[in-house]
């Protein structure tokens, strides 16, 4: 298998590392999130990766992460500060630049694909 082309093996993730969102960042919800990290580069400054989360309303805070986003399955409502609420669903992409605040609001437990730098 090369190691210069990496393939998202969607039905073959194995054991994610499971977590939940700081207690201070849920404001609604029991939210549970799974993440399995496919690969990294540049010394890890550039990740990807597939991430789930259960229904909720947490607190979402890029700080100085740029983040894209594909949603493979479920329907999320994101909202930035002071802007309307964007609902998402499998087949949307949609990109977090740095210093992005506002709420994520999982209606139906979500996946998707993630890029990082």
């Amino acid at each position: 298998m090369s190691e210069l082309l990496v393939t998202f093996k969607l039905d073959q993730l194995g054991e994610p590392r499971e977590y939940r969102p700081p207690a201070e960042r849920v404001l609604e919800g029991d939210i549970i999130c799974r993440n399995w990290d496919i690969d990294s580069a540049k010394d890890g400054k550039v990740r990807a990766g597939v991430f789930e989360s259960t229904p909720g309303l947490n607190i979402s805070i890029k700080g100085e992460t740029w983040e894209f986003c594909l949603i493979l399955s479920g329907i999320a409502e994101i909202t930035e500060d002071g802007h309307a609420p964007i609902t998402y669903k499998a087949g949307d992409c949609f990109i977090m630049k740095p210093g992005y605040k506002g709420t994520w609001r999982t209606l139906e437990t979500v996946r998707k694909v993630w890029v990082m730098a």
